[in-house]
């Protein structure tokens, strides 16, 4: 699960100013590799403000596939069947998997693992809004599956053809395994739908409750957006947010006609002459105190990670002090 969402500005961070002028002969090579969607690898020459950008875009990715995990596995002990545990199992599993995949990634930009999780830890680092919402029964699970890995696979489709090579490859086997979380998702919806009355009850409540966070998963409105001109530029972000936001609600609202469900935007309605839905204002508000830290569940997913990250200190010491041991071993 992910969005561009939380990108900075190219090549800045809080309190670090941009890099030196870079030289122009190779930044014209770059350029002209990238505009030919030639994908650059870790060894070629890039823009300082360009591994900058990506250290920061692959590193959240990889804390929101991490975050992403808490939500749902909150529910693999509640879930009704013995089915639907597997299958959430499973999908958790994944999750922690895509973490990996993209940490890997962004390492070999130069950034450590350590320094990563520090700033996802510290609170420099950010991760996807969505995630720091409840998940308050059973119908919320069907709804992430549905609504938020929707909304990430329309991000990540585009992601595979992203001009760092080994962020693109990356994406490759984590876009097919999104496509089958959604896909548990909207099943998961449809039986609820087709159950009781009570059931179908708490799908709408669930829809209800995440149909605007999972707009905000694409970031703010493009003319609020400064930094994605230069993303796309660089071929790292194919679409625009507004562009991308689109296509999620035009493919979802027949989704949720089909399953009987009232999409909550009273203005929402086709645009015939634009050929797609228009929606109602978003609450820019709400997302930025979320992105701030203010979300209803930011202090819980925090606590969280930390304490996962200090109860599994004596795995990462063990598995280093079995490496050394290897190492000299082989050396001997």
């Amino acid at each position: 699960m992910y969005t561009t969402e939380l990108q900075s500005a190219p090549g800045q961070k809080a309190g670090i100013p941009a890099s030196a002028p870079e030289d122009p002969v190779k930044l014209a090579a770059f350029e002209a590799r990238v505009a030919a969607d030639e994908f650059i690898e870790p060894k070629d020459w890039m823009p300082e403000a360009y591994r900058r950008t990506l250290v920061r875009q692959i590193s959240q990715h990889a804390h929101s596939e991490i975050v992403g995990m808490l939500p749902e596995g909150n529910w693999i002990t509640r879930a009704p069947t013995l089915r639907r545990k597997a299958v959430l199992l499973a999908k958790v599993q994944d999750e922690g998997g895509h973490g990996l995949y993209l940490y890997s990634a962004a390492e070999t930009l130069g950034a450590s693992r350590e320094e990563m999780i520090d700033a996802l830890h510290s609170g420099r680092a950010k991760y996807s809004t969505i995630f720091n919402y409840p998940t308050l029964n059973w119908a919320d699970i069907g709804a992430i599956g549905w609504l938020v890995d929707g909304a990430a696979i329309m991000n990540q489709v585009a992601l595979q053809r992203t001009s760092y090579g080994p962020y693109a490859r990356a994406m490759v086997r984590i876009c097919k395994e999104e496509s089958f979380h959604q896909r548990q998702g909207y099943e998961l919806m449809l039986a609820m739908c087709n159950g009781t009355a009570e059931q179908k009850r708490m799908a709408q409540d669930a829809l209800n409750r995440w149909w605007w966070p999972s707009l905000m998963m694409f970031g703010p409105r493009d003319d609020n957006s400064p930094n994605s001109a230069q993303s796309i530029r660089w071929r790292i972000k194919r679409e625009t947010n507004d562009q991308l936001r689109q296509r999620f609600v035009d493919v979802t609202v027949p989704q949720a006609e089909y399953l009987g469900l009232t999409v909550p935007d009273p203005a929402l309605k086709w645009n015939e002459a634009r050929g797609h839905y228009d929606i109602g204002e978003i609450d820019w508000e709400e997302f930025y105190a979320v992105v701030r830290g203010e979300g209803m569940t930011s202090l819980e997913r925090m606590k969280a990670r930390r304490d996962a990250w200090d109860e599994g200190a004596w795995v990462r010491d063990a598995a280093q002090a079995h490496a050394e041991k290897r190492q000299r071993r082989a050396a001997a």
